[in-house]
């Protein structure tokens, strides 16, 4: 009976499914002719945005693609998505629609893998079903924050490679490459950026815009202090080296603020698995014997 009711409900879910594409049909049409027709006679096409795409963005494409309306309710604005995983590291436009097909399919997989479980069916697929539904928000979050700690904790070492390469005669850009170079190892996070930087810059766009342009792709309060200390210095004439040798030795002292912070805390977090766990297996190992013998004492006393 649960099986039938399983079943009931997937085919409903595939029929609404199939339903919703057919009646929008006729608008996606209508869009793409107007997008064709619009085209400038003569005007050649972008051949990486033609480019058929394969494997596992390809199968994502077209999952994305037959389901589009329900990918729109599911995964809301594509902009705002599209940040979301670049804050992760992933800016390829597949990337998108990797994540939108994963979301959306998820929670069916989950719901037909319930079906073939033998008691509680409607509760391991309700919660499998969410489980799917939440989990890739709650990857793309674990890897956005493991990210911006990377780049957190390599960014003073990188700031002072920065000064000694700007002490030595080189300027901020070509100092910037050569940081990158020596950090990829320790931090391929931040080389990539610093990468960037230079390829937005010899692609002819302003240094600050190209700084700026790391702040909004980081999303970090130490880079956009960082890059708010170079445009003054850009501005106002400073000595760059020293305005770095001084952001470098403020960000040091947070980040050994922050280690004391967090031993200091210790203690207090070591308090209750302590008195939960350690303390009554102590009781037992100590106190159980004396225990066990006064028993054993008063029972002979009293016969």
């Amino acid at each position: 009976m649960l099986f039938l009711i399983i079943s009931a409900a997937i085919t409903v879910f595939l029929l609404a499914t199939i339903t919703i594409v057919v009646l929008s049909g006729k608008d996606t049409l209508d869009a793409r002719l107007m997008e064709v027709s619009a085209r400038t006679p003569g005007k050649a096409a972008n051949p990486f945005q033609d480019a058929p795409v394969t494997g596992l963005a390809g199968w994502a494409t077209g999952v994305t693609g037959f389901l589009k309306p329900i990918r729109n309710l599911i995964t809301g604005n594509d902009e705002d998505l599209s940040y979301r995983l670049a804050l992760a590291g992933y800016r390829k436009p597949e990337h998108v629609e990797i994540y939108a097909a994963t979301k959306m399919l998820l929670p069916v997989v989950a719901v037909i893998g319930a079906t073939f479980a033998g008691s509680n069916m409607i509760g391991i697929a309700l919660v499998g079903a969410v489980v799917g539904f939440v989990a890739p928000d709650l990857v793309v979050t674990q890897l956005v924050a493991r990210r911006q700690e990377a780049i957190r904790a390599a960014l003073p070492n990188a700031l002072d490679l920065l000064v000694i390469c700007m002490e030595a005669g080189l300027g901020i850009d070509q100092a910037m490459v050569r940081v990158g170079d020596d950090i990829r190892l320790g931090c391929p996070t931040l080389a990539d950026e610093l990468q960037i930087i230079n390829r937005e810059q010899r692609a002819g766009k302003p240094r600050l815009e190209a700084w700026r342009s790391m702040s909004d792709r980081l999303n970090l309060d130490i880079v956009r202090q960082f890059v708010a200390m170079l445009v003054q210095t850009e501005r106002f004439g400073t000595p760059i080296a020293s305005a770095l040798g001084q952001f470098a030795d403020g960000l040091r002292m947070q980040r050994m603020q922050a280690a004391e912070e967090a031993a200091a805390k210790t203690s207090v977090k070591l308090l209750f698995p302590l008195v939960l766990f350690l303390f009554p297996s102590i009781f037992v190992v100590l106190l159980g014997p004396a225990v066990l013998n006064i028993s054993k004492g008063l029972g002979e006393a009293f016969k």
